[in-house]
């Protein structure tokens, strides 16, 4: 059985763990890398048993540890082909329209919280190392765990799905307003495509990107 270990911020990561193998699915702010960085090693992360860094999508907030943690801990990062714009040349424009089908006055204040981090460091640009599709395997990293394709929030935007029913969802969902919903929606019909595809899976749990893990309700997300 995989473990999830969540490290909340205001970013949230997540540390998979199965036996003594790690994937770690997003690497939040440089702002507060000191405190995912512990987190990492209070689990027992090292250089020997960090099997892949995943990213649900290039935003600065979920992907700017990244290149970091490959370094530091020798591991890969895998990512959607789509959003590879965002971590090659830290435009988080990139592939998307000009004005977001939705967007939300607490995502706005969100943009603006990422703008003054970015101030104090700028972005360390990285070129990923293996893109993931929808029905992509984890198996061969130790993990009983499939990538999801999940478009909306981003063009690039992937989740992963354990086989006992854990969905770790990155922006497709937020649960920070009362109730589970994406407060930045760059493409409509994508997102709506993707909660459908949801729908029609056995989810007990959603981590998300941002807010508290919350059990997986159908009626809540529509």
């Amino acid at each position: 059985m995989i473990e999830i270990i969540p490290i909340l911020s205001d970013s949230n990561c997540y540390l998979l763990k199965k036996n003594s193998g790690f994937i770690l699915f997003d690497t939040g702010f440089k702002a507060k890398r000191k405190l995912i960085e512990n987190s990492l090693e209070n689990a027992g992360v090292n250089q020997n048993n960090l099997n892949l860094i995943i990213l649900s999508h290039g935003d600065i907030d979920h992907a700017d540890n990244a290149l970091y943690f490959k370094e530091k801990y020798k591991s890969n990062i895998a990512m959607n082909k789509n959003d590879e714009g965002m971590v090659i040349n830290g435009d988080m424009s990139y592939n998307r329209k000009n004005k977001p089908d939705k967007i939300k006055l607490f995502f706005k204040l969100i943009i603006v919280l990422s703008k003054i981090s970015g101030k104090k460091e700028q972005f360390d640009f990285f070129t990923p190392d293996i893109f993931l599709e929808s029905g992509y395997s984890l198996k061969e990293y130790g993990f009983d765990a499939t990538i999801i394709e999940t478009p909306g929030h981003s063009a690039g935007s992937i989740s992963i799905i354990t086989d006992d029913g854990l969905l770790l969802c990155g922006d497709l969902l937020y649960n920070i307003t009362g109730k589970p919903e994406c407060l930045m929606i760059d493409n409509y019909l994508q997102y709506n495509e993707s909660i459908h595809k949801l729908q029609k899976m056995s989810i007990l749990k959603v981590y998300p990107g941002h807010g508290k893990p919350f059990g997986f309700n159908r009626e809540i997300i529509k």
